[in-house]
């Protein structure tokens, strides 16, 4: 008896005081250097580049190792825009150039990459070397992307969406739309409550 209430009190320090005070100097450093997170977020340790290009909204779930790499030299910013209620996943990178917005209540699973540019491949020059293109990405409201997704360039998943694990998403997503695969296609709807019957 007496083990199992030392154990618990552990448990209980570790996991609500410390995590709590963890957060709480995370989220001001943080701030300090330039990340703007609104009421109630949660921010586990992340990478980032340059922390003013990024903005984070209420009541946010940012889980560890998540890297936000704002690929270019110092501007204004913005660029990586959060809105309320989103959960972020373990090891989700922001590769972003022009810019990202996340709508509310936005779920992106663990090890999701978003990349709002690319490499030039004519022939006879180093791909290395050549500019590609350079277009935003855009996802909606309440939308849940599965483990794993590769967002490109460009690609707006609008309202609702759902993506499945592993896909890589190189067009835009209608509203309401499931799609997977690689490149990702669609492969259904989400139901009503009146479909479901």
């Amino acid at each position: 008896m007496t083990n199992s209430l030392f154990d618990r009190s552990i448990f209980f320090v570790r996991n609500k005081i410390f995590r709590k005070l963890g957060m709480f100097v995370r989220t001001s450093y943080y701030g300090l250097i330039g990340l703007k997170t609104g009421k109630n977020t949660r921010l586990a340790p992340l990478k980032v580049t340059w922390p003013h290009q990024v903005i984070v909204g209420d009541n946010c779930t940012l889980e560890d190792d998540i890297f936000f790499k704002f690929d270019g030299i110092w501007k204004q910013g913005p660029s990586i825009k959060i809105k309320n209620r989103v959960f972020i996943g373990a090891g989700c990178e922001f590769n972003i150039r022009l810019g990202i917005e996340i709508g509310d209540d936005g779920l992106i699973a663990s090890g999701c990459k978003f990349i709002d540019h690319d490499h030039g491949f004519a022939y006879g020059e180093l791909v290395r070397t050549q500019q590609g293109t350079e277009i935003p990405i855009k996802i909606g409201k309440d939308v849940w992307l599965g483990c794993n997704v590769i967002v490109l360039k460009g690609v707006v998943i609008n309202d609702g969406a759902i993506i499945a694990a592993e896909s890589v998403v190189t067009k835009s997503v209608p509203k309401e739309e499931i799609w997977g695969g690689v490149p990702a296609r669609k492969i259904g709807m989400r139901k009503r409550e009146s479909e479901h019957i």
